[in-house]
């Protein structure tokens, strides 16, 4: 193994292994143990007690942060040209159709979010394979697949989000950077974990939130109180 940096156990100390700490401890603890020289993100995962492989426990769904995720989302509108101005005056990045169906058949994903009219999914369909391991395919569940792209585009840019669980059964988001204060960085945790609790579906038996780690980009991942969640 190499050599652990001073700096890095310094961090590392700071944190109890072998402790489970309140979303408020967390919250504060993130922020004095970030390592980065930039505003790193501050991330937080969560395993259930779920099989993401039954359709019913394939947990996912969307929710607002109250106070973002302290990045602006690119977001790419596809849509007919009767929604382009509606498009852009909301603030899309990107806004068109067969131009992008084209770049992005070519490999090109420099976006965070995509948003389409359902009366062009058909266009967008095959390009699912592309799409959809990156988390950028439409989706009516998430709110994605819709008229009212104007509507969509502020969500997004006021600080939605979309969560899924992975094949693990874990939930990985973003919900904030380390300069966030402790409160706002709480708040916006309790935010995602509350519309995760709503999403339990009945057929999961047992501990539903099984773990909560919260951590900031290469910094040591800090056990949250699941109990205290739950209540």
């Amino acid at each position: 193994m190499g050599r652990i940096p001073k700096k890095r156990k310094a961090v590392d100390a700071k944190v109890d292994k072998n402790k489970v700490y309140s979303l408020k401890e967390a919250s504060s603890i993130v922020k004095t143990v970030n390592t980065t020289k930039f505003d790193a993100s501050v991330d937080i995962h969560i395993r259930l007690g779920v099989d993401p492989k039954k359709a019913d426990q394939a947990i996912r769904g969307t929710v607002t942060l109250p106070h973002g995720t302290g990045k602006t989302k690119k977001v790419l509108v596809l849509c007919t040209p009767d929604k382009e101005a509606d498009a852009k005056s909301a603030g899309a990045d990107f806004v068109g159709l067969d131009e992008f169906v084209q770049k992005i058949e070519g490999g090109w994903t420099d976006v965070d979010v995509i948003i389409a009219t359902p009366s062009v999914m058909p266009k967008i369909g095959k390009l699912g394979k592309i799409l959809g391991p990156r988390n950028l395919m439409p989706n009516p569940k998430t709110g994605t697949v819709t008229n009212d792209v104007a509507a969509a585009v502020n969500e997004v840019k006021g600080g939605k989000i979309a969560f899924k669980v992975d094949k693990a059964g874990i939930v990985h988001a973003s919900i904030g950077r380390v300069s966030f204060s402790p409160e706002k960085i709480a708040e916006n945790s309790h935010e995602l974990i509350n519309a995760i609790v709503k999403a339990k579906p009945s057929s999961a038996k047992g501990t539903y939130l099984k773990s909560v780690f919260m951590a900031s980009s290469m910094s040591p991942a800090i056990a949250v109180d699941t109990k205290s969640l739950m209540n």
